[in-house]
């Protein structure tokens, strides 16, 4: 039972990157001490807390509900609607003596649309329902219901 010590293997030429470890670690301790340290404090401004109120948070307002039949046909709130109507009704959801009211305060638009609906209608009442700075649009899933 001989061992043979590399009989016939030729020369051994691979690196010895043990030292090159060695020196990079020092030179990297050498770097942190010498590092200079933040001298001024950074002053960073954190949140208080806040006493609790007693005040009721707000119910949002009903819903909107809108629905597209595939004929073309627009009902809000089941009473049918013209297109050229729905900027004015929008309008009288969104505002409140003449100022658009806080996106919180606005009633949710649920649009309900038949699957055979023409998206060219769709798309006029999303414009309308931009023009007049409605906030909160929701589209209604036929299947939940």
């Amino acid at each position: 039972m001989a061992f043979s010590a590399g009989a016939g293997s030729g020369p051994k030429s691979d690196m010895n990157v043990v030292p090159l470890i060695d020196v990079l670690l020092v030179l990297l301790i050498i770097f942190m001490v010498t590092a200079p340290t933040p001298s001024s404090m950074i002053n960073v401004p954190l949140p208080q807390r806040t006493p609790p109120t007693d005040e009721k948070p707000k119910e949002p307002p009903p819903p909107v509900s809108l629905r597209i039949t595939s004929s073309g046909e627009i009902f809000i709130n089941n009473t049918p609607t013209p297109v050229s109507a729905l900027q004015d009704q929008f309008e009288e959801i969104t505002q409140s003596r003449t100022q658009v009211l806080p996106a919180e305060e606005q009633p949710k638009l649920e649009i309900e649309v038949d699957m055979d609906a023409e998206y060219e209608v769709l798309a006029k009442v999303l414009a309308r329902a931009k023009n007049a700075q409605m906030a909160k649009i929701a589209f209604v899933d036929q299947a939940a219901q």
